[in-house]
């Protein structure tokens, strides 16, 4: 198994085919560092999953790398191009966060349409129908999201985020709150929107579902990126690499 200690360094080997790219990122809160210089590179096509416990920073760089937060110091490059200077980078980005960002008053039809009108996708009534149908939904597109179960709702997030065909697909820990079976079927629903050469950045405590599909995973604590294997990527072996490094914390 190949393994690369980052260590704040960029992954050179990534660099030239780098859809995103973090430069030395830095974000503090106060006194409180979120994140201490980290240096990311993610291929294009590429799935990677950001491991870490609680506190480490997982969700801080998510918010960076989507452009909803700011960082302190350093930057994000969207395919070469500086995202902070160019906003409208944002618009190939596809973000699932701990918050669905559906509307529980509308179905499941109205929200994604209503969002593929914001990004002004052709046809928005027919593209709706066809990520719903990716998910798994057809048969409730008609009903109210406030009906839904959580593993309902976070499926139709994916259908939300990928209406308008993104690049680059940032996912928050995705399985929090869900059962075996909801789990599953996310996984399902999440398999299909990494295809057709789509970057997905997922975060999440579940070591055995994230590795089983990403393409390469990495280790974030205390804010630094300390450690990354590429495929094939053995669960047993990673989380005992987990647990040296940090200590058993969650």
């Amino acid at each position: 198994m190949q393994e690369a200690a980052i260590s704040g360094e960029p992954n050179r080997t990534a660099e030239p085919e780098a859809i995103i790219r973090a430069r030395n990122l830095t974000r503090s809160f106060g006194h409180l560092t979120a994140l201490a210089g980290v240096n990311l590179a993610v291929r294009r096509g590429e799935f990677l999953a950001l491991f870490g416990p609680n506190g480490a920073g997982k969700s801080t760089l998510l918010r960076i790398l989507a452009g909803l937060l700011a960082p302190t110091a350093g930057g994000v490059e969207i395919a070469g191009r500086d995202l902070t200077a160019n906003p409208e980078l944002r618009r190939r980005l596809g973000v699932i966060s701990h918050q669905t960002l559906l509307y529980g008053q509308l179905t499941a039809l109205e929200n994604v349409v209503f969002y593929a009108r914001l990004y002004d996708v052709p046809n928005p009534a027919a593209r709706a129908e066809e990520v719903i149908a990716a998910v798994g939904l057809s048969s409730r597109r008609h009903d109210l999201v406030r009906t839904f179960s959580r593993g309902m709702q976070q499926r139709l997030a994916i259908a939300r985020a990928t209406v308008h065909d993104p690049d680059l697909l940032l996912l928050d820990e995705p399985y929090t709150g869900l059962d075996q079976q909801a789990a599953h079927r996310l996984t399902e629903a999440l398999e299909r929107a990494g295809r057709r050469d789509r970057t997905v950045v997922m975060t999440t405590h579940d070591i055995s579902r994230g590795l089983a599909m990403a393409d390469r995973a990495a280790l974030l604590i205390k804010g630094k990126l300390v450690e990354e294997k590429s495929a094939p990527l053995d669960p047993a072996e990673f989380e005992r690499r987990y647990l040296e490094l940090t200590g058993g914390r969650e």
